[in-house]
Parts: C-alpha cells; structure tokens; sequence
C-alpha cells in the first residue's frame, strides 16, 4: 500500500501523469499555468509487483480528483517494461 502524503491541491493542479521510472514513479501535477513533480522512491514502496502499485496509484489519485494519465516506462536498457 502506498500513503499518498503532501500532494498539491487538486482545485490548482487538476491533472496528474504517473510515470514509472527505473528508480522511482514520478507524479507529475499540471495546473493552468504551472506543475509541480513529486518523486516517490521505489524503495519506500513495499511492493514485488510495481505495474499493479501503479494502476492503484492512478486510480487512488482519481478517487482523490485527480485527472489521471499514465506516462511512459522508462526503464533501464535490456529490462522488459509496459
């Protein structure tokens, strides 16, 4: 389970893209005329299986307001990814 914590107010950034990186999901927030990036570190996440902890951000982040889109993979050369 993932606690989602300090995030920005979904009234000044409505949209929310969630991207996978090699170390880390990125959770991007674009409002109108500004965004703002948090970075949650993989190793804060408990977790064996991080595609279903990313759908479940996504939809968590939805249920809270959010407009959700899921970003790119990016993940090392030679690792499979989504």
């Amino acid at each position: 389970m993932l606690r989602l914590m300090g995030l920005p107010h979904v009234a000044r950034f409505p949209r929310a893209t969630v991207t996978r990186r090699e170390d880390c999901f990125q959770l991007l927030f674009h409002g109108a005329e500004h965004s703002t990036r948090v970075d949650v570190d993989l190793e804060y996440v408990n977790t064996d299986d991080l595609e279903t902890t990313e759908l479940r951000l996504l939809a968590r982040l939805q249920e809270l307001g959010y407009e959700v889109e899921r970003g790119p993979t990016t993940l090392p050369d030679g690792a499979a990814g989504s």
